[in-house]
Protein backbone atom coordinates (compact mmCIF):
# COMPACT_ATOMS: atom_id res chain seq x y z
CA UNK A 1 0.00 0.00 0.00
CA UNK A 2 1.55 3.59 -0.87
CA UNK A 3 2.45 5.61 1.88
CA UNK A 4 1.20 9.56 1.47
CA UNK A 5 2.38 10.84 4.41
CA UNK A 6 5.36 10.07 6.07
CA UNK A 7 7.54 11.00 9.26
CA UNK A 8 10.29 10.73 11.28
CA UNK A 9 11.11 12.27 14.81
CA UNK A 10 8.65 14.68 14.10
CA UNK A 11 8.96 17.00 17.10
CA UNK A 12 7.89 20.44 17.68
CA UNK A 13 8.54 23.05 20.52
CA UNK A 14 6.92 26.13 21.37
CA UNK A 15 9.57 27.32 23.88
CA UNK A 16 9.60 25.42 26.78
CA UNK A 17 6.22 23.48 25.62
CA UNK A 18 6.75 20.20 23.77
CA UNK A 19 3.67 20.20 20.99
CA UNK A 20 4.96 17.03 19.30
CA UNK A 21 7.54 14.31 20.98
CA UNK A 22 9.55 12.39 17.72
CA UNK A 23 6.69 11.10 16.37
CA UNK A 24 7.15 8.78 13.87
CA UNK A 25 4.29 7.65 11.64
CA UNK A 26 3.08 6.07 8.08
CA UNK A 27 -0.66 7.24 6.83
CA UNK A 28 -1.63 4.71 4.00
CA UNK A 29 -3.26 6.38 0.26
CA UNK A 30 -6.40 5.24 -0.21
CA UNK A 31 -8.03 5.50 3.41
CA UNK A 32 -9.50 7.67 6.17
CA UNK A 33 -7.86 8.28 9.00
CA UNK A 34 -8.85 9.37 12.63
CA UNK A 35 -6.44 11.82 14.46
CA UNK A 36 -7.69 11.61 18.25
CA UNK A 37 -6.98 12.60 20.80
CA UNK A 38 -7.93 15.44 23.57
CA UNK A 39 -7.78 18.95 23.32
CA UNK A 40 -4.14 20.20 23.62
CA UNK A 41 -2.54 17.03 22.44
CA UNK A 42 -0.81 18.06 19.09
CA UNK A 43 -3.64 17.78 16.48
CA UNK A 44 -3.72 20.73 15.43
CA UNK A 45 0.16 21.30 15.30
CA UNK A 46 0.33 18.09 13.50
CA UNK A 47 -1.86 19.48 10.59
CA UNK A 48 -0.94 22.43 10.59
CA UNK A 49 2.69 21.39 9.88
CA UNK A 50 1.26 18.59 7.06
CA UNK A 51 -0.25 21.85 5.70
CA UNK A 52 2.83 23.63 5.67
CA UNK A 53 1.68 26.17 7.69
CA UNK A 54 4.16 25.48 10.70
CA UNK A 55 7.59 24.32 10.43
CA UNK A 56 9.07 21.44 12.62
CA UNK A 57 11.29 21.56 15.40
CA UNK A 58 13.23 18.87 13.74
CA UNK A 59 12.23 15.54 12.13
CA UNK A 60 11.20 15.16 8.98
CA UNK A 61 7.42 14.98 7.36
CA UNK A 62 6.98 14.42 3.90
CA UNK A 63 3.89 14.40 1.79
CA UNK A 64 4.21 12.33 -1.18
CA UNK A 65 7.93 12.17 -1.15
CA UNK A 66 8.00 15.97 -0.71
CA UNK A 67 8.61 18.56 2.31
CA UNK A 68 5.80 20.69 2.74
CA UNK A 69 6.06 23.63 0.99
CA UNK A 70 4.83 24.59 -3.01
CA UNK A 71 4.78 21.34 -4.10
CA UNK A 72 2.28 19.84 -1.57
CA UNK A 73 0.19 22.34 -1.95
CA UNK A 74 -0.67 21.20 -5.06
CA UNK A 75 -1.86 18.05 -3.48
CA UNK A 76 -3.04 19.35 -0.35
CA UNK A 77 -6.50 20.38 0.76
CA UNK A 78 -6.49 21.54 4.10
CA UNK A 79 -9.75 22.77 6.24
CA UNK A 80 -8.91 24.37 9.41
CA UNK A 81 -10.67 24.49 12.52
CA UNK A 82 -12.08 28.06 12.40
CA UNK A 83 -13.58 30.76 9.92
CA UNK A 84 -10.76 31.39 7.69
CA UNK A 85 -13.34 32.97 4.74
CA UNK A 86 -14.44 36.83 4.20
CA UNK A 87 -16.98 36.84 5.22
CA UNK A 88 -17.96 39.65 2.58
CA UNK A 89 -18.14 37.03 -0.44
CA UNK A 90 -21.06 35.71 -1.25
CA UNK A 91 -20.89 31.52 -1.59
CA UNK A 92 -20.77 32.17 -5.13
CA UNK A 93 -17.60 34.19 -4.97
CA UNK A 94 -16.09 31.55 -2.96
CA UNK A 95 -16.65 28.95 -5.25
CA UNK A 96 -15.33 31.47 -8.38
CA UNK A 97 -12.24 32.12 -5.80
CA UNK A 98 -11.24 28.73 -5.26
CA UNK A 99 -11.67 27.94 -8.90
CA UNK A 100 -8.80 30.80 -9.81
CA UNK A 101 -6.53 29.52 -7.12
CA UNK A 102 -6.81 25.78 -7.30
CA UNK A 103 -6.02 24.13 -10.40
CA UNK A 104 -7.87 20.67 -9.31
CA UNK A 105 -11.02 22.40 -8.23
CA UNK A 106 -14.09 21.57 -9.31
CA UNK A 107 -16.91 23.72 -8.99
CA UNK A 108 -19.67 21.59 -10.56
CA UNK A 109 -18.91 19.28 -7.38
CA UNK A 110 -19.18 22.17 -5.00
CA UNK A 111 -22.49 23.54 -6.54
CA UNK A 112 -23.70 19.88 -6.69
CA UNK A 113 -23.03 19.72 -2.93
CA UNK A 114 -24.53 23.74 -1.95
CA UNK A 115 -27.67 22.32 -3.78
CA UNK A 116 -27.92 19.56 -1.97
CA UNK A 117 -27.50 21.13 1.41
CA UNK A 118 -29.79 23.64 0.05
CA UNK A 119 -27.43 26.89 0.47
CA UNK A 120 -28.36 29.57 -1.99
CA UNK A 121 -25.27 30.74 -4.16
CA UNK A 122 -26.12 34.14 -3.58
CA UNK A 123 -25.58 34.10 0.46
CA UNK A 124 -23.52 36.10 1.50
CA UNK A 125 -21.38 34.20 4.01
CA UNK A 126 -21.62 36.65 7.26
CA UNK A 127 -25.41 36.21 6.75
CA UNK A 128 -24.94 32.39 7.81
CA UNK A 129 -25.22 30.06 10.44
CA UNK A 130 -22.08 29.10 12.10
CA UNK A 131 -22.89 25.53 11.32
CA UNK A 132 -23.68 26.36 7.63
CA UNK A 133 -20.72 28.64 7.17
CA UNK A 134 -18.19 24.94 8.32
CA UNK A 135 -20.14 23.17 6.24
CA UNK A 136 -19.29 26.17 2.85
CA UNK A 137 -15.53 25.50 4.00
CA UNK A 138 -15.58 21.65 3.64
CA UNK A 139 -17.83 21.67 0.64
CA UNK A 140 -14.82 23.60 -0.85
CA UNK A 141 -12.37 21.55 0.65
CA UNK A 142 -13.98 18.62 -0.68
CA UNK A 143 -14.27 19.96 -4.24
CA UNK A 144 -10.47 19.64 -4.78
CA UNK A 145 -9.02 16.56 -6.76
CA UNK A 146 -6.58 16.76 -3.89
CA UNK A 147 -3.72 13.49 -2.64
CA UNK A 148 -4.29 14.56 0.82
CA UNK A 149 -7.31 16.27 2.74
CA UNK A 150 -6.27 17.37 6.42
CA UNK A 151 -9.54 18.47 8.46
CA UNK A 152 -9.50 20.00 11.74
CA UNK A 153 -12.41 19.61 13.06
CA UNK A 154 -14.83 19.58 10.43
CA UNK A 155 -18.11 18.33 11.93
CA UNK A 156 -17.44 20.53 15.68
CA UNK A 157 -19.85 23.36 15.29
CA UNK A 158 -22.18 21.07 12.79
CA UNK A 159 -25.65 19.91 14.32
CA UNK A 160 -25.50 16.44 15.15
CA UNK A 161 -28.63 15.75 12.65
CA UNK A 162 -26.17 16.85 9.52
CA UNK A 163 -23.23 15.54 10.68
CA UNK A 164 -24.18 12.38 9.01
CA UNK A 165 -24.37 14.22 6.01
CA UNK A 166 -21.18 15.43 6.20
CA UNK A 167 -19.08 12.68 6.76
CA UNK A 168 -20.99 10.86 3.49
CA UNK A 169 -20.05 14.10 2.06
CA UNK A 170 -16.50 13.86 3.02
CA UNK A 171 -16.64 9.77 2.17
CA UNK A 172 -17.87 10.62 -1.17
CA UNK A 173 -15.85 12.85 -2.65
CA UNK A 174 -12.78 12.02 -2.49
CA UNK A 175 -10.63 9.97 -4.91
CA UNK A 176 -10.44 6.22 -3.77
CA UNK A 177 -6.30 6.82 -4.12
CA UNK A 178 -6.47 9.83 -1.77
CA UNK A 179 -6.11 9.40 1.88
CA UNK A 180 -8.69 11.79 4.54
CA UNK A 181 -7.38 12.71 7.55
CA UNK A 182 -9.85 13.55 9.93
CA UNK A 183 -8.71 15.46 13.71
CA UNK A 184 -11.73 15.24 15.85
CA UNK A 185 -12.42 14.18 19.28
CA UNK A 186 -16.25 13.24 18.34
CA UNK A 187 -15.57 9.70 18.19
CA UNK A 188 -18.46 8.03 17.65
CA UNK A 189 -19.25 9.98 15.07
CA UNK A 190 -16.74 9.62 12.47
CA UNK A 191 -16.02 5.76 14.08
CA UNK A 192 -18.18 4.15 11.07
CA UNK A 193 -15.58 5.56 8.37
CA UNK A 194 -12.72 5.27 9.32
CA UNK A 195 -10.39 3.21 8.41
CA UNK A 196 -7.25 3.82 10.32
CA UNK A 197 -6.95 5.51 13.70
CA UNK A 198 -4.08 7.66 15.36
CA UNK A 199 -4.46 8.39 19.26
CA UNK A 200 -2.08 11.24 20.42
CA UNK A 201 -1.68 12.34 23.72
CA UNK A 202 0.92 15.19 24.99
CA UNK A 203 2.20 15.10 21.64
CA UNK A 204 3.26 11.32 21.33
CA UNK A 205 1.30 8.11 19.64
CA UNK A 206 -0.27 6.03 22.12
CA UNK A 207 -1.86 3.67 19.13
CA UNK A 208 -2.16 3.73 16.00
CA UNK A 209 -3.18 0.83 12.84
CA UNK A 210 -6.32 -0.15 11.27
CA UNK A 211 -9.53 0.38 12.84
CA UNK A 212 -10.53 -3.26 12.68
CA UNK A 213 -7.30 -4.45 13.91
CA UNK A 214 -7.32 -2.04 16.82
CA UNK A 215 -10.90 -3.03 17.82
CA UNK A 216 -10.04 -7.22 17.26
CA UNK A 217 -6.97 -7.00 19.56
CA UNK A 218 -8.58 -4.67 22.16
CA UNK A 219 -12.55 -6.11 22.43
CA UNK A 220 -13.27 -2.73 21.83
CA UNK A 221 -14.89 0.12 19.95
CA UNK A 222 -12.68 3.05 18.86
CA UNK A 223 -14.87 4.94 20.62
CA UNK A 224 -14.84 2.93 24.06
CA UNK A 225 -11.03 2.63 23.72
CA UNK A 226 -10.86 6.75 23.37
CA UNK A 227 -12.98 7.23 26.61
CA UNK A 228 -10.56 4.51 28.24
CA UNK A 229 -7.28 6.12 27.10
CA UNK A 230 -8.25 9.55 27.92
CA UNK A 231 -10.37 9.67 30.58
CA UNK A 232 -9.78 12.34 33.21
Amino acid sequence: MAIILSCRGLTKQYGTTTALNSIDLDLPAGSVIGLLGPNGSGKSTFIKIAAGLLTSTSGELLIDGYKPGVKTKEIVSYLPDHDYLNDWMSVNQLIKMFEDFYADFDKDKAFDMIQRLDIKRESMLKTLSKGTREKVQLILTMSRKAKLYLLDEPIGGVDPAARDYILNTIIGNYNENAAVLISTHLIADVEPVLTHAVFIKNGKIVRAGEVDDIRQETGSSIDALFREEFKC
